[in-house]
């Protein structure tokens, strides 16, 4: 493939966020026509949280942060794109360098710290896609954690009218003390001051959770609880992790990086556990979407049969290149057939017992 045989030694001659920002404006400039096609399954097709998407493979937040190439994006064949995360106040996020390549890994250090233009002009600048647009929501740096509360609810004023979805981030590792707000009494508060305000909208958009992979299983019972509690749309697993076990890349390297959230290759695993634990305990009855190490079909069937309904990918995109949606929806219909699904829907979960 053209992508990893010229275009990728080249990219990554690059520091990783010069490497980010050129392909990101590259494709923003380029007419959608010029861009391979969308093809889509009948199969792969699904509804979930009233909305319908035309295959389960979305791009995952922090690659589009400001949503300026959302079109384009979506014509490379994605079913859905989560923009952001973007924050009320502009902020310029962590000091670069802040994104760092573990090639040997397949995989990313990022510590970017929520870096966009805000809400505000996020909201002005956005058209939506051919294709099921969600938005990320955080908290912005300068405001106290005992006001996060205040500071989502005026993103999502700003944002809820250009998203089909909203998803609430309370997990990156690199905001300070953002993952306090997965806490149970935290949580509560915050998603029960988006729905009250949600609510009230002509058209209420489905609210999302966006959870750590570092949590433990009795975490995941409170939070579960709560969701449930307020009857949250659904649960994207996973953010990040700040683990850094059982790397490839020697530790020496791994600890000149620093800080920051590691994705790709190495938290496929541990996500695809989260997904289980998670499709277990809400009986299957909240939509997941799975996140982590997803580079191929293979491992977007792995999600699925763990319990998660639609999948993301940010890591594999980059490794991989702008086929990837297109590779991977190919390859999950031909999955589908082979393991006797007539639907995705069906499969959803089929797995999730022998994941655990």
């Amino acid at each position: 493939m053209v992508y990893r045989s010229l275009v990728r030694p080249v990219l990554f001659r690059l520091p990783p966020e010069t490497a980010h920002e050129l392909a990101l404006h590259s494709l923003s400039l380029l007419p959608s026509r010029l861009l391979a096609k969308r093809v889509d399954y009948p199969a792969l097709a699904i509804e979930k949280f009233g909305l319908s998407f035309p295959n389960p493979v979305g791009l995952a937040a922090g690659f589009d942060k400001n949503g300026i190439a959302l079109q384009p994006l979506a014509a490379l064949g994605f079913g859905f794109i989560e923009a952001g995360t973007v924050t009320y106040h502009a902020q310029s996020g962590n000091p670069r360098p802040r994104l760092f390549r573990l090639s040997a890994d397949q995989a990313l250090i990022n510590r970017a710290g929520f870096n966009n233009d805000g809400a505000a002009a996020f909201a002005q600048r956005v058209k939506r896609p051919d294709c099921v647009l969600g938005v990320s929501i955080g908290k912005s740096k300068i405001t106290p954690l005992e006001n996060a509360t205040e500071d989502y609810l005026k993103s999502f004023e700003l944002v809820h009218e250009v998203a089909d979805y909203i998803a609430v981030n309370v997990s990156s590792p690199n905001t300070p003390q953002l993952r306090e707000l997965q806490q149970s009494d935290q949580l509560t508060s915050l998603l029960s001051a988006l729905l009250a305000r949600n609510r009230e909208l002509p058209k209420p958009v489905p609210l999302l959770v966006k959870l750590s992979p570092d949590l433990e299983r009795r975490d995941l019972e409170m939070i579960v609880d709560v969701i449930q509690r307020l009857h949250i749309d659904g649960i994207i697993a996973t953010n990040t992790t700040i683990s850094r076990a059982e790397l490839r890349t020697e530790a020496q390297r791994v600890a000149a990086c620093g800080e920051g959230g590691l994705s790709g290759k190495p938290l496929a695993h541990r996500s695809t556990r989260m997904i289980a634990e998670l499709y277990e305990l809400t009986g299957g009855r909240i939509p997941l979407i799975g996140v982590g190490g997803i580079f191929n079909a293979a491992d977007a069937w792995d999600k699925i049969a763990a319990g998660a309904s639609l999948v993301q990918l940010y890591t594999g995109f980059i490794y991989q290149g702008p086929n990837i949606a297109r590779e991977i929806n190919e390859g999950l219909a031909k999955i589908l057939a082979r393991e006797g699904f007539a639907t995705l829907d069906a499969a959803v979960g089929c797995g999730a017992h022998e994941r655990l």
